[in-house]
């Protein structure tokens, strides 16, 4: 701790000095005797401090780990080598743990003892958070001193973006050969029933359609649809933000990408990240809990790089993107590498979604005439963007946060519904 001198130290010395150089100059003992009690109170006051304390400061969180929204306690602990009658403690959080800065008073710290105290915060943003500073304060008893200390508490809280509900999802056009919850376009050993035809040579005996046999006169089998599952690549732009007082396009990726991971991972399809920005970040598909921490752990940690050097997706490992996966991009369309690479894996006859970040709520009101119509050539512009993906095959849907991710999905299947409709005619 360092220690310095109070505003009223400088005041009584001050007033004390001035009081002396009217009596020296007026040569009248008033005014002595008036700075008098002043003096005795400074040197009192002086004398009575002891040594500087030494202090240890703790800060602990009773969980590492924790949903976007929750709140829990930080627990602070503080102790000292000598007796304390009042101690100062303001304790500032990173941005995104509320309320940021928090200020308390301490009474009666006895000297050897630990003391405790638990302050309530919300975690209203995810991210990784590694610090809480905290700055203490110790006043003499005569308020002529104080000890100052700041200390910088190390942690590591990790704060997982909250999933949304989805009771829907984009299907596939293609799936693999693993188990798994969806049911394959190919026929073979399943339970879910594809179509009735007659008996060929391997035909188990136990998928005899007796009543279709009997019928027609000779044997006929019911063939069923195996339950396969999918491989998913969510592909996120990092190369842009927008951000207006409450959250950023970037917010929403995660948000969407984590509440998709969690989404396909229950359903024992394999998922994988590639963040698509001015570095490359990828993590190959994978099923499992592990899969989907190892996904959230790589949004949580993920960050925003511009860079003027052009990508496109043969900076992709090979891997990385398995034939026939389902490729969702999660992107404002705003960088126009991101737009090109999304092109080039339509053209290459990848599946590929496309979830466009709405960017009205994050642009500023047009303030005139030529703003506005600077706003609908904007608006014109991004429309024709958008069929140009529908043309070539990609599902595209607008989402804004506002409304739940589970409609922007239902818009992306209805539209692969209705192109695979006038495909089969």
């Amino acid at each position: 701790m360092t220690r310095s001198a109070t505003p009223k130290l400088h005041a009584y010395l001050a007033l004390v000095a001035v009081l002396l150089v009217a009596a020296f100059a007026t040569r009248r003992a008033e005014m002595v005797a008036l700075a008098a009690p002043f003096a005795v109170l400074l040197v009192v006051g002086l004398s009575g401090t002891g040594a500087v304390p030494v202090l240890k400061v703790s800060v602990l969180w009773p969980r590492n780990r924790v949903v976007q929204g929750e709140e829990l306690r930080l627990r602070l602990t503080v102790a000292t080598d000598s007796y304390l009658k009042l101690l100062d403690v303001a304790v500032s959080l990173p941005e995104g743990l509320e309320p940021p800065l928090r200020q308390l008073t301490l009474a009666d710290l006895e000297a050897g003892k630990r003391h405790t105290v638990d302050l309530s915060v919300r975690v209203s943003r995810w991210g990784v958070f590694t610090w809480a500073r905290c700055a203490l304060r110790v006043h003499s008893p005569a308020g002529l001193l104080r000890d100052d200390a700041r200390f910088e508490a190390s942690y590591a809280l990790r704060v997982y973006p909250s999933s949304e509900t989805l009771r829907a999802m984009i299907l596939p056009l293609e799936t693999q050969l693993s188990a798994g919850d969806l049911v394959a376009r190919a026929v073979g050993s399943g339970i879910e029933f594809a179509e009735t035809r007659p008996m060929q040579p391997g035909d188990d005996l136990r998928h005899v359609n007796w009543r279709a046999t009997a019928r027609r006169g000779e044997t006929w089998v019911n063939a069923r649809r195996p339950e396969r599952n999918a491989d998913v690549i969510l592909f996120l732009d990092t190369f842009t933000d927008l951000t207006s007082a409450r959250e950023g396009t970037f917010d929403l990726t995660v948000r969407a990408a984590s509440t998709l991971a969690a989404h396909y991972l229950h359903h024992r399809d394999r998922v994988g990240v590639i963040g698509f920005g001015g570095t490359l970040r990828w993590l190959t598909p994978g099923s499992g809990q592990r899969q989907l921490y190892q996904i959230v752990e790589s949004l949580i940690t993920a960050e925003l790089s511009f860079s003027y050097a052009w990508k496109d997706v043969s900076v992709i490992p090979p891997k990385t993107l398995p034939a026939q996966a389902l490729v969702i991009g999660l992107t404002p369309l705003l960088d126009e590498r991101v737009v090109t690479a999304l092109f080039d894996l339509l053209r290459r006859k990848f599946d590929v979604a496309i979830l466009a970040l709405s960017l009205e709520a994050f642009l500023p009101p047009p303030s005139n005439e030529t703003a506005r119509l600077a706003r609908r050539i904007w608006q014109l512009d991004r429309e024709v963007l958008l069929n140009r993906y529908r043309g070539l095959g990609g599902a595209v849907a607008s989402w804004s946060g506002d409304t739940p991710l589970e409609a922007a999905l239902f818009e992306v299947t209805r539209f692969r519904r209705h192109a695979h409709i006038i495909n089969a005619s």
